[in-house]
């Protein structure tokens, strides 16, 4: 088994060293977001401000990365949350992960802060450190020209250099969005980071993964979701399913309806905007979309962006978001938030709270506006801070569109309710994909498992919050997992009989779902319609199995939460608006029942009445002797 190679890189000294990870730590942590937790828990002491020197910036791949599975060109960025002051995590895609891993290297653990802008370059297993004066100032598309063309590029633009909370990390076109992470990268005054190498991703055994790589990638392209819907609308195509299912947020989550939207679908996008679409390094299903603005092609938006920038600012224009969503790419600011954060800027304004230069009726202002925001100029540098930051000066919390101080993902959790419940346990915040993507299961996919129903989605949260960790951590897309569903549940007619018994049948299985996360090594089997834990086994050449799997996502879940735990994060709740203020009027069960749920969600995960976890089940996860205090002795379990 080879383990991975870290580079520990402190900005303050100019120091590069190796980072020694033991063979325990890569066995029970893997790589990516899990690896990094454990890592930022062991190096970092409780109470440091995210943009602080002594925080850490740790970026990493996972053992997939860059092996040619399919969407395996995926790394990770941890850090301490800007936003929450919890647990950050950022997946992105783009090239830079491969690069990093054909470069010789892991993973980075960078600490400090220069004297003036640097990059740092990696290749050929070791790293350096480069003035990078000339880009200071520069946005994220001038910066990544200006560098090595050859090279896996990831820069943040004005945003992360001004410390706007919300600040995000791009490579190429793909965007490490959440948490605030461009920002910690300005504080260190780390413009950029640069890798190149040309050596083949270590395998433990090459030629049984290119075979499982030949059916997976099969199995993809040729599945209703990854191999035909999302190429076809990329994820805008799921508007249309959310304008009939409700869950798309509009005037700050105010209200069920947008009429004007009615030609706002992915299907009104791919007629009037679409020239072409396009994907990550090695992607097979190209989710990516393309549109022209004036004689110059740019990125289309996804879902998120469609929805947090359309009709949650009452905005049925993709002229207006895709020009939007351009300058927030340029500018580096994450989308979610930045959407969030309007559309609550907005209704304070309405409201009388506060006038912070934008409002419903008058959307003219707002490419202005963000740029603003970008460089903290009047208002812009009060918005740079959040809609919880807002909230607590002006009031409203109680319909600020967060969660534990991060912005929620553009699918209101009124209409699936489990989503709400990921939303509220998420340990960095209001993420939809860190909450598990319930959406999925109650709306999106194939199956509708009763979206306004309490029943088994404290079970099935869990199980799909660990499966997500666990993919994540693997280095490979998000995405794949729709693939797992066979096409004769896409294809099946809404309302036809067989899928309304599946759907119900999997609505009354939490007892049986519950036994899986109680004793995942009843699952000590790989099935081919799952195939990460057989992918990492030949990667790796350790043994893996479906319930080895979920108990790793389970680890870097209860890791995460110990994190949170120790800089102060307690409860989970959502904003008021969502629990007791119903999404349709006509309808008092579109609300979120989390208080019916979070009970059971917490004996699920083995954790006590307020949300901590017990010893017993940190026993169980091998994270026993993992206490509050970073001095415990790293990498020696």
């Amino acid at each position: 088994m080879r383990l991975p190679l870290y580079l520990d890189i402190d900005l303050s000294s100019g120091s590069v060293r190796p980072y020694p990870i033991s063979r325990e730590y890569a066995r029970k942590y893997v790589g990516g977001k899990i690896l990094a937790a454990r890592i930022l828990l062991d190096e970092t002491r409780p109470g440091i401000e995210p943009l602080a020197p002594d925080n850490l910036l740790i970026v990493n791949t996972g053992p997939l990365t860059a092996t040619g599975v399919p969407a395996c060109g995926r790394f990770n960025i941890t850090t301490k949350n800007v936003l929450t002051q919890g647990i950050g995590t950022s997946n992105c895609g783009g090239n830079f992960g491969i690069k990093l891993r054909r470069a010789g290297v892991d993973g980075l653990i960078i600490r400090g802060r220069a004297q003036q802008p640097v990059y740092i370059e990696v290749a050929g297993g070791k790293a350096s450190i480069h003035d990078a004066s000339h880009l200071w100032g520069l946005d994220t598309e001038t910066a990544q020209a200006k560098l090595p063309g050859e090279y896996g590029k990831i820069v943040i633009g004005p945003a992360g250099e001004n410390l706007v909370s919300y600040a995000c990390v791009l490579s190429q076109e793909r965007v490490a969005g959440r948490c605030g992470a461009g920002a910690v990268m300005g504080s260190k005054n780390l413009k950029a980071i640069i890798a190149f190498g040309v050596a083949a991703a270590p395998v433990a055994n090459r030629d049984g993964l290119t075979k499982l790589t030949k059916k997976w990638t099969a199995t993809v392209r040729a599945n209703a979701m990854t191999g035909v819907a999302l190429p076809k609308l990329g994820t805008v195509g799921f508007l249309a399913k959310g304008y009939k299912s409700g869950f798309v947020p509009v005037k700050n989550f105010s209200q069920p309806k947008f009429e004007e939207a009615k030609e706002f679908t992915g299907e009104g996008y791919a007629r009037d905007f679409l020239t072409r679409n396009t994907g990550c390094v090695g992607c097979p299903i190209r989710c990516g979309r393309k549109q022209m603005e004036g004689q110059k092609e740019i990125k289309g938006p996804e879902y998120e962006t469609a929805g947090l920038l359309g009709p949650n600012l009452l905005n049925a224009s993709f002229k207006l978001v895709g020009s939007w969503n351009r300058l927030a790419d340029l500018l580096g600011l994450d989308t979610i938030s930045l959407g969030g954060t309007l559309s609550f800027a907005m209704e304070l304004k309405e409201r009388g709270l506060a006038d912070l230069g934008v409002d419903f009726a008058h959307l003219d202002s707002i490419s202005q506006v963000i740029e603003d925001i970008a460089f903290r100029r009047g208002p812009g540098d009060e918005l740079a801070k959040g809609s919880a930051w807002l909230g607590e000066k002006y009031g409203g919390l109680d319909f600020a569109p967060q969660v534990k101080g991060m912005e929620m993902a553009a699918y209101d959790p009124r209409r699936s309710v489990g989503l709400g419940l990921g939303y509220a346990t998420a340990n960095r915040g209001g993420c939809h994909l860190n909450g598990g993507y319930m959406i999925f299961l109650e709306a999106i996919g194939p199956l509708s498992i009763n979206p306004q129903s309490p029943k088994s989605k404290a079970a099935l949260t869990m199980m799909m919050q660990d499966l997500m960790e666990a993919i994540s951590a693997s280095g490979v897309c998000l995405f794949t997992s729709m693939a797992i569903f066979p096409n004769a549940l896409y294809n099946m007619a809404s309302g036809s009989r067989m899928r309304r018994w599946i759907s119900q049948v999997m609505g009354r299985s939490g007892g049986m779902v519950q036994l899986l996360n109680r004793r995942p090594r009843l699952a000590g089997i790989n099935l081919s319609i799952i195939p990460y834990p057989k992918a990492l086994a030949l990667a790796t050449g350790q043994r893996f199995n479906l319930g080895g799997f979920l108990e790793l996502g389970e680890r870097g879940y209860n890791l995460e939460r110990l994190y949170n735990l120790r800089e102060g994060l307690k409860g989970d709740e959502l904003p008021k608006r969502m629990t007791t203020e119903p999404q349709d009027p006509q309808r008092p069960e579109t609300i979120v029942p989390l208080e019916a749920m979070l009970g059971s969600y917490y004996r699920c995960r083995g954790w006590n009445e307020a949300g901590v976890p017990r010893a017993k089940k940190l026993r169980q996860l091998g994270i026993a002797t993992l206490g509050t205090d970073p001095s415990v002795a790293k990498n020696k379990e």
